[in-house]
């Protein structure tokens, strides 16, 4: 039987900026581990992490523009840092500043992607939150999530343009 929708307490779980929480997919982002501090956030079974789509723990305020540029880039065999928001069971979120990478066998192919997270400082999520805010804005204008992604996804690389920066350039400088 499936659980209804969790919904966004607005409650923020606490973490220690010493920890790191680390998690890793396959190639389809299905969770094969995740390390103890991650099944704490998370607040779920580690039963029913394990196997399950890594978006579980998606928050609805996170833009799909961002996980657009995150999976593009982890496609590509190249890493990527990110910030992103996170929901556990309960509907509680937490912050983290993610640094994703692909996994590659000997032969060079991606065999699955492993992330380890931190938590970041909050004046540089002050700086992040309004961009996101934004990023959402543009994604809700459309009936059609792919095109509110696309649009959003369009705005970003737009504004890092108009900055003269890369992604990595500016999300470094936050």
């Amino acid at each position: 039987m499936a659980r209804p929708p969790i919904k966004p307490t607005g409650i923020e779980c606490p973490f220690d900026e010493n920890e790191l929480i680390v998690s890793k997919t396959n190639l389809k982002g299905h969770i094969t581990y995740a390390n103890d501090v991650f099944m704490r956030l998370s607040k779920y079974p580690r039963n029913e992490v394990i196997g399950a789509p890594h978006s579980m723990i998606r928050h609805p305020d996170m833009p799909r523009t961002i996980f657009k540029l995150l999976w593009d880039t982890i496609q590509e065999k190249k890493e990527i840092f990110a910030y992103v928001v996170n929901m556990a069971r309960d509907g509680d979120h937490y912050w983290v500043f993610a640094h994703v990478t692909p996994t590659l066998d000997a032969q060079n192919n991606v065999i699955g992607f492993h992330s380890n997270r931190r938590k970041p400082d909050r004046a540089q999520l002050a700086k992040i939150e309004p961009l996101y805010a934004q990023l959402r804005e543009e994604e809700n204008r459309h009936r059609n999530a792919k095109d509110g992604m696309m649009s959003g996804y369009a705005m970003l690389t737009d504004m890092l343009k108009k900055q003269g920066v890369g992604y990595d350039e500016f999300i470094f400088a936050v």
